[in-house]
């Protein structure tokens, strides 16, 4: 999926400017790197699934992502790290791709 990547290129681009600041906004950066940056990459192993089974448990785990994501992108601008307009796109950008997630998981399971 095109977009979870670049969701993922935007998350590394906010995290490197996160990360020039030690404390605090490094390891808030890093745990958003981790989270933002997973969604793309268990969609992509989704997609290469052996089984229904394997595609529906990469697809809830890239959901889980997406939910984690929206946490920390929520805390940093709370927070007053990054101004809250940066960010905007960002949150919904992931609220948008928790719920497109949300509702392949489902049908996945029936």
């Amino acid at each position: 999926m095109e977009r979870t990547y670049a969701f993922a290129l935007s998350i590394v681009r906010l995290c490197q400017q996160l990360g020039k600041k030690p404390g605090v906004n490094r390891i808030l950066a890093l745990q958003l790197l981790r989270s933002g940056t997973s969604i793309g990459a268990n969609v992509e192993e989704a997609q290469a699934g052996q089984s229904k089974a394997d595609f529906s448990s990469k697809i809830s785990i890239a959901l889980k992502e997406a939910r984690e994501t929206r946490y920390w992108l929520r805390l940093i601008g709370d927070s007053g790290m990054v101004d809250l307009g940066t960010l905007g796109p960002l949150r919904k950008e992931a609220d948008e791709l928790s719920k497109i997630l949300g509702a392949i998981a489902s049908r996945s399971k029936q």
